[in-house]
């Protein structure tokens, strides 16, 4: 089996059909949508397409708050965009996904790490913070996102992937990111017309994908960000 892993889409639905094509010419047997699809400029149209595609769906902490801010009538602007079928569906997604992928073996498929949705495991996260994230999971190899960064690295004796964002993502670049299983490991980069997207944001889409895909940050800083939870200093 060849996996397709589409995390971090955040409704950024050029984004999406570029890597949809491209996981087409790759001949992926299935699609693994890792979390926090639809908020996001297009939330509506992200979901559509992602029904027509199938595949699994994990669910991250943005698909979960949706769910929750339509329940209860909160704020959310991608929330009230959708309908209750559209909520269905996000509330219908799974916390972890596990699959036998050919040449790797069994893989869990996560948002955050294993064990929250919101657990940040990064380009630079050690082996002692790491390791009680995978007590209990059998699993020897992780695919996680979040952090919106692509890596592949040993951790506590896994091998744990990040899929990187297709939508939003933190590489220092603009184009979408993603990852292909099966036999091996493909870090997969997918560059698009970001035009349409841009023409079409609110302001506060825009403030949203400024430091993503408008004029991108420096990666490194983004890790350092992410694994420490206190922006450093030199904050751009």
């Amino acid at each position: 089996m060849r996996v397709a892993a589409l995390y971090d889409i955040h409704g950024n639905v050029p984004a999406l059909e570029a890597v949809l094509a491209d996981v087409a010419r790759a001949g992926a047997d299935e699609i693994v949508w890792g979390g926090d699809v639809a908020a996001g400029p297009m939330p509506v149209e992200t979901l559509a397409r992602m029904r027509a595609a199938g595949g699994r769906c994990v669910s991250g902490n943005a698909d979960r708050q949706m769910v929750e801010d339509f329940d209860g009538d909160g704020d959310s602007v991608w929330a009230r965009a959708i309908d209750r079928a559209d909520r269905d569906y996000l509330a219908g997604f799974e916390p972890t996904v596990s699959l036998d992928i050919e040449g790797l073996g069994p893989a869990l498929f996560c948002h955050g790490s294993p064990r929250s949705d919101l657990e940040n495991i990064t380009r630079a996260t050690p082996d002692e913070r790491f390791a009680p994230m995978v007590e209990g999971v059998s699993e020897q190899v992780i695919v996680c996102g979040h952090t919106h960064q692509q890596f592949d690295r040993r951790l506590a004796g896994r091998r744990v992937i990040n899929a990187g964002a297709v939508g939003m993502p933190y590489e220092g670049t603009a184009a979408a990111f993603w990852l292909l299983l099966g036999p091996g490991v493909e870090l997969r980069r997918t560059d698009y017309d970001l035009a349409p997207l841009i023409e079409r944001l609110s302001p506060f889409d825009r403030e949203m994908l400024q430091e993503s895909l408008i004029e991108p940050v420096d990666p490194d800083w983004v890790t350092q960000y992410f694994e420490s939870g206190v922006p450093p200093s030199d904050e751009p």
